[in-house]
């Protein structure tokens, strides 16, 4: 069956169900909703990743999970090909039964329901800057308190985008993020030319690799997954064959690794050792194009919030309700969900170490694990040859990731130093884009 899928990619595959007359996404909606997926607040910590493994390291690190990502989607989709099967819960309960459902289900409701939250965190620490630079607006006005900016970011935006059922609904808020997401990349680059000469490199910043690299493989899997959207985005498909899959698999895994790639450079060679968990928190509070950026970003993030949303409601009703939800109980979970979010993140402004965790706990066993894992229980032949040969590196190097990354991120916990102006910005003038004589 496995050399069947190899053979006939243009079969069609059985997507998850839909009512009749329901739209469908095209390729190119079904693209942006997945780099979408991909790029959310994670990226912001990708030049922290580097800061972490070394820069050349760091990029082939950052390389080998973008392979890792592309191939596992692909191979969830083929488990469920194998399996009969059109999501990722009933593919995990097929294989491994009802414990194994309820582990999944775990993990998946767990990394975008954080994800959400820090999203709002970011949205709440990111736009408060923004809002100062406004005249008028001081640090004691309503729009500089975090509380207040994310209580209307949920209000205003989040929430609404949440209550649509249709995912592809959302084709259009995902190229508007993208577009904002190019945007900042273009900020972050010029800051990179303009500011970075401005701050001399720390010791050690060019170094080929250094020795908590594994922290940073838990912050690039955070940056990454996406396969909690993978059953959602492939059933939007108007043909969802495996060929058709691929290559929207191929195109979104690649353009989020070359944004990837470029935003995690241009934000470490400008700070070298300096840089932060979010970038953003680098730059000086009179930095005008920043400013734009951290807008730009602010926008982004909650335009993604709503696919994450649809995740974790998604999961919800597969573990308690295992039917369509009413219109009635999509709002109420919806709305809680919502909520619950929004609250932790008024609660809690430094979630750091939190998402080093998500990395190597949720992430990790959901990109190099579980996919692998079903693939190989329901595929015939030896673990160690063949085309089973991948996926069993890949559950052990996944094993590998999360006890050490688990184990450094406890003794080595991430620096949170939130609103904190950086020292070099007091004599810095990067008002402009163009660096003092």
């Amino acid at each position: 069956m496995a050399q069947e899928l190899n053979n006939e990619e243009g079969a069609t595959l059985i997507p998850p169900q839909k009512a009749p007359g329901e739209p469908r996404s095209s390729m190119i909606s079904a693209s942006f909703n997945f780099i979408n997926s991909i790029i959310g607040s994670g990226i912001i910590g990708l030049p922290y990743a580097l800061n972490q493994a070394g820069l050349p390291f760091g990029l082939l690190l950052l390389l080998v999970v973008g392979f890792i990502t592309d191939y596992t989607i692909i191979l969830l989709i083929k488990g469920g090909n194998l399996s009969g099967t059109n999501s990722y819960q009933t593919l995990v309960h097929s294989t491994f039964g009802f414990p194994g459902f309820l582990i999944l289900s775990g993990l998946q409701f767990l990394y975008p329901f954080i994800a959400m939250i820090s999203y709002n965190i970011t949205t709440g620490d990111t736009l408060t800057k923004v809002f100062q630079r406004i005249p008028g607006v001081g640090p004691d006005h309503i729009l500089a308190e975090r509380h207040i900016v994310i209580l209307l970011s949920t209000l205003a935006f989040t929430l609404p985008l949440s209550l649509y059922r249709n995912i592809e609904k959302l084709g259009k808020v995902s190229f508007l993020s993208m577009v904002l997401t190019f945007t900042i990349l273009i900020i972050v680059i010029i800051r990179a030319a303009t500011f970075g000469p401005q701050i001399l490199p720390t010791e050690n910043a060019w170094a080929f690799a250094k020795w908590n690299a594994i922290q940073a493989v838990g912050v690039m899997s955070f940056a990454f997954i996406c396969h909690h959207n993978s059953f959602l985005i492939y059933g939007s498909l108007e043909q969802p064959t495996l060929a058709n899959w691929s290559l929207v698999t191929h195109v979104s895994v690649g353009s989020a690794l070359i944004i990837s790639a470029a935003f995690a450079v241009a934000g470490y060679t400008t700070f070298t050792g300096y840089t932060q968990g979010d970038v953003f928190e680098n730059y000086c509070r009179n930095d005008n194009l920043a400013t734009f950026g951290r807008f730009c970003f602010g926008l982004s993030i909650m335009t993604t919030f709503p696919l994450e949303c649809f995740v974790t409601r998604e999961v919800l009703s597969k573990v308690f309700y295992s039917r369509d939800l009413s219109q009635l109980e999509h709002v109420a979970i919806t709305f809680l969900i919502v909520a619950v979010c929004a609250s932790i993140s008024l609660a809690y402004d430094c979630l750091g170490v939190v998402l080093e965790l998500n990395g190597v706990l949720s992430a990790t066993p959901l990109i190099f694990i579980i996919p692998s894992a079903c693939f190989l229980k329901l595929s015939p032949g030896r673990w160690f040859q063949g085309e089973n040969l991948i996926p069993t590196v890949l559950i052990l190097i996944g094993l590998f990731v999360m006890i050490t990354g688990l184990t450094m991120t406890v003794l080595y916990p991430q620096d949170c130093s939130h609103g904190a102006e950086m020292f070099y910005c007091a004599d810095a003038n990067v008002s402009g884009t163009v660096p003092p004589a």
